[in-house]
């Protein structure tokens, strides 16, 4: 604060009151004249405001005069459009010289600007000693300059509402600064149990909780303290110490002086509300929301943030609660909750008749609030990036997660910017917590002008376009067409669904099932078994409400489908899997395009309906068909799984491994969805889940990575006196590696290393030996692919195709691999060697990985030995799988198998004179080569690629039918008979 101001006597002060006053005298019939055009009257109300302004001239110095002069058409208007910033400077006059000799008016603070020059007030300046007055004087001053800048359009409305927001917490970091001096120099300092200080947090809710305060906004706080205890001198309770703090503080914000008041002070929001303690201990909080919070104290805590006081204990408080406020589950409950809030609110408003109110009333404030708050409660336990406390920010999250359109979020955008507007410039009038529209034309005539319109007719136009806006979006968020209008033909299935308890003593409830494409006792059988289920029994009043409206929507659904009471079926395990977690029902009552999406997709398929049975996380991608069907690429998958793990630090293993457990099942999904579908070929089906195993597998090697970095640092190694860093790489054999991933395959997977030399040692804290290290990592990759959790298990993975099997190594060096390969591996395992590729790690050891592996398949074979060792392999394997009078599309004689076994003996029989066969490690190009290098005829080449593409989608859809890959004897006779004879030409034939 520019300390000159003060120098001036009384006489320079009357004289700019005088000045004051006479500006104010006939403001009003001004500037209706000027709003409505007439640029006559204008001219004269600028020629008045010059005439007050000459009575400064005798009495100010120079340059103050000129300061003055200069800026007389803005300070008039600004005095116009507020009266409290008129009657601010007129008891206070020197506040205006201030402010223009600083040139505060003009320039943005810097975040810490406020915090600094509130400690200042505290200890400098004319109300030195009396913390009161000086807090109040610098609220005075910057909020004639805040009104400023707003009401002449200097800054943004956001930029405005987030200085009140900083000017708010540096007040009351100040204010619980010295209160807290005063109170421990009496009491002493208070104490937890094992002797350490403990401090009082203010937790800021709402618009100060998210920087979002509007002009003459009250504060809502809750007051906690992290532990009991006592002070250090008179052993005064830690709650009964903070309490007095806590009663303090709010004196010294809330009351009304000569010099006003700093906020009003809102305490409602803190637990039990007014009945409540005014303080309580981090303990006493966690027990009161895991116990009994309730939707609207969630809804309240989305904002909740520290704002002063202890603010390290205060972020320890936040993550204690923030299971209460994010669930990790997808919670549609929310949607009823708000809905109720919102008719309440609704009542109020007509009761009181507010429906001028901006911020209740339809189309307000508090709609575009709800809308982003209600997807917070939803889904922000599940999207980190909606953990955040701005609505305009939470907008803007919603639109790049796709759960609102560009144009809702603009238009919302949009809507709640203005209104902000409007409702900073009704409050700046009088800094009073106004948000109702003025009835009163000099009131009209004010917010027009000083929002920049003409006449309040078309103020009012475009106020009413953007409340129109944010009402439609508002009904399209929280509308409930499923339940909140029934059809005749939804009453009927409603009147079945009421009617069972009685339905055995009569034919009326199956003769309607039949009708509707049932079959009717078999229906009505499964729907009882549901009313008498112990679960059912045993639901809350409302998971028994939520299964009324569910269940007459669900036989809806699936009288629709051709088998109707086989998706009825399948689709009951999956509602009873989630019968007692009220808000997944919740989801299916809120979103009939859901509801429809479960019902097609179990009546397709019995693998899908399971798998949504046991994942129940995954019902929220039936919310939006677009994504449901459409997998995503490499590249975005890649982008989905990084921001998923973002908020997720390194060490947090539990997390991280639910997390990749989460995509890899909801990914799957799409790609079955879509395949069930018919929206992908066969190839493409697997290239997905291809994809999604290897972006599974980088993620997972880098969360392993990052602990042994931590816990152990790099492994190192020297070489020809370089010191050097050892990487590592996750090598993929089988369907992986050949690109042939089916649903639930296993994956076959080899680890190596590139450790050589002299000092092979890990250098961190607690160094180990490189093959240790490497040991340890792959046995923790393993366990985060492998270990069941909640969401189930990520891959089933087999290491046993490492050099010697089980009881080698798990992990090698690339040079110890190289040369078992070259010394010891048996054929079988060259074989193997056809489909293995480098799928995670370093991409330099990957490529030196694929340099040995064309070294050691294109080396010279005894190509009789080679077809003796292939013949005698195969054999081994149709003796112990096979079965009479079955066709087992793997493993029995024209199968997969065979084919594999033809393009492998092929490939490692010529690839030291066609290095080209090495290149490829899928089943299909390999063919697709043999064929063009003349090693296989054209329609042998073709016929082998036919079956095995025709073998490969039937095991598709078998899978996805839950049912076995073994046929009748008589299937796919002509393929099979192909594939016999070209293997007994190419093997069997000395």
């Amino acid at each position: 604060m520019n300390g000159t101001a003060f120098a001036y006597g009384s006489r320079g002060t009357k004289a700019l009151e005088c000045f004051i006053l006479h500006s104010w005298a006939n403001r009003m019939d001004s500037l209706k004249k000027m709003v409505n055009g007439d640029n006559q009257q204008l001219d004269m109300w600028q020629y008045e405001q010059s005439q007050a302004l000459q009575a400064l001239h005798d009495t100010l110095p120079p340059r103050d005069q000129a300061l003055i002069q200069g800026r007389r058409e803005e300070i008039a208007r600004l005095w116009v459009f507020s009266e409290f910033a008129r009657t601010s400077c007129r008891r206070n006059p020197l506040i205006l010289l201030d402010l223009l000799h600083s040139g505060d008016l003009d320039r943005r603070y810097p975040d810490d600007y406020y915090m600094t020059a509130s400690r200042q007030a505290a200890v400098e300046g004319p109300h030195q000693g009396d913390l009161a007055a000086a807090l109040r004087w610098l609220r005075m001053r910057e909020m004639v300059r805040l009104s400023w800048r707003e009401l002449l359009g200097v800054a943004p409305v956001m930029e405005t509402c987030r200085e009140v927001s900083l000017l708010a917490e540096a007040l009351l970091t100040v204010a619980v600064e010295m209160l807290n001096k005063e109170l421990s120099a009496r009491f002493g300092a208070p104490m937890d149990q094992a002797g350490r200080h403990q401090g009082l947090v203010v937790l800021g809710m709402g618009k100060l909780g998210a920087r979002e305060l509007n002009f003459s906004s009250d504060i809502d706080l809750i007051f906690a303290y992290p532990e009991n205890g006592k002070t250090a001198l008179k052993g005064l309770s830690n709650q009964e110490y903070f309490m007095r703090l806590g009663q303090r503080l709010i004196k010294l914000i809330s009351d009304r002086t000569a010099l006003g008041f700093l906020f009003r002070v809102d305490m409602r929001l803190r637990p039990h509300g007014n009945s409540g303690p005014l303080v309580s201990s981090f303990a006493a909080m966690e027990d009161y929301y895991q116990l009994q919070g309730r939707s609207w104290e969630r809804y309240a805590m989305i904002k909740a943030r520290p704002v002063a006081g202890d603010l390290r204990q205060g972020d320890v408080l936040m993550a204690m609660l923030k299971p209460f406020v994010y669930r990790r589950y997808l919670d549609f409950n929310a949607f009823q909750s708000l809905r109720d809030m919102k008719q309440l609110l609704v009542a109020q408003v007509k009761r009181k008749g507010m429906q001028d109110n901006i911020k209740l009333g339809s189309g307000g404030i508090r709609e575009v609030e709800f809308i982003g708050q209600t997807f917070q409660m939803i889904r922000a336990g599940r999207e980190p990036g909606l953990q955040r406390r701005d609505i305009l920010g939470v907008l803007r999250q919603l639109e790049k997660s796709g759960h609102l359109p560009a144009y809702a979020v603009n238009d919302l955008t949009q809507a709640y910017l203005f209104l902000r507007k409007v409702e900073n410039c009704l409050q700046a009038y009088a800094d009073q917590q106004t948000h109702n529209l003025p009835k009163d034309e000099q009131g009209q005539v004010r917010l027009a002008a000083v929002l920049g319109y003409k006449n309040w007719r078309d103020l009012l136009h475009d106020l009413d376009f953007h409340r129109r806006r944010v009402g439609e979006q508002f009904e399209q968020v929280f509308a409930s067409p499923q339940t909140e209008t029934w059809d005749d033909n939804q009453l009927q299935w409603k009147q079945v669904w009421l009617d069972l308890p009685g339905a055995q003593l009569s034919q009326q409830v199956p003769q309607q099932l039949s009708q509707a494409g049932f079959e009717g006792d078999e229906c009505l059988r499964l729907l009882q078994a549901v009313q008498q289920a112990a679960f059912f029994r045993h639901l809350p009043a409302t998971g028994r409400q939520r299964f009324d409206q569910l269940i007459p929507l669900l036989l809806g659904a699936t009288a629709r489908c051709d088998h109707p009471t086989q998706a009825l079926q399948r689709s009951l395990v999956i509602i009873q899997s989630i019968a007692l977690r009220t808000s997944y029902l919740a989801l299916l009552v809120e979103n009939p395009v859901a509801l429809s999406q479960l019902v097609k997709l179990s009546a397709a398929s019995p693998w899908i309906a399971e798998i949504l049975a046991k994942y129940p996380l995954l019902l929220d991608e039936l919310l939006d068909p677009r994504r449901l069907y459409a997998p995503l690429a490499h590249t975005d998958l890649v982008d989905e799984l990084q921001e998923m793990t973002l908020h997720f630090p390194a060490d947090d293993l539990e997390n991280r491994m639910e997390v990749l457990r989460q995509f890899q099942h909801m990914n799957v999904l799409r790609v079955a969805a879509a395949d069930i579908t018919g929206v992908l070929p066969l190839m493409r089906v697997s290239d997905y889940l291809t994809s999604i195993a290897e972006v599974v597998l980088e993620q997972a090697l880098v969360t392993a990575s990052q602990y042994m970095l931590g816990k152990h640092g790099e492994a190192c190694y020297c070489l020809s006196g370089e010191s050097r860093t050892a990487q590592f790489v996750i090598v993929a054999y089988g369907k992986l590696g050949g690109l042939e991933l089916g649903y639930g395959s296993d994956l076959d997977l080899v680890f190596i290393h590139d450790s050589r030399g002299e000092q092979q040692q890990s250098n961190g804290a607690k160094p180990l030996d490189n093959n240790t290290y490497f040991a340890r990592l792959a046995q923790r990759l393993v366990h985060i692919l492998t270990t069941r959790t909640p969401s189930g298990v990520l891959y089933d993975v087999d290491v046993r195709l490492r050099p010697d099997g089980a009881s080698g190594m798990l992990v090698s060096s690339l040079d110890s691999f190289c040369h078992y390969q070259q010394q010891r591996a048996w054929t079988w395992e060259h074989q193997a060697l056809v489909r293995a590729r480098p799928v995670a790690g370093d991409e330099r050891l990957g490529k030196a990985f694929e340099r040995v592996r064309l070294e050691v398949l294109s080396q010279p074979r005894d190509t009789e030995q080679l077809r003796l060792d292939v013949v005698d392999m195969r054999r081994r394997m149709h003796a112990s799988t096979a079965k009479v009078g079955r066709f087992h599309l793997k493993s029995s004689p024209g199968g997969m198998i065979d084919v594999e076994f033809i393009v492998q003996y092929l490939v490692l029989r010529n690839a030291s004179r066609q290095p080209r066969l090495c290149r490829w490690t899928d089943n299909i190009r390999n063919l697709e080569a043999l064929g063009e290098l003349g090693l296989l005829s054209p329609v042998d080449a073709e016929l082998l690629e036919q079956a095995y593409k025709t073998y490969r989608e039937r095991v598709h859809r078998l899978n996805l039918q839950a049912e076995s890959v073994e046929l009748p004897a008589s299937s796919y006779r002509h393929l099979r008979d192909g594939v016999e004879s070209i293997w007994h030409k190419t093997l069997e034939t000395v």
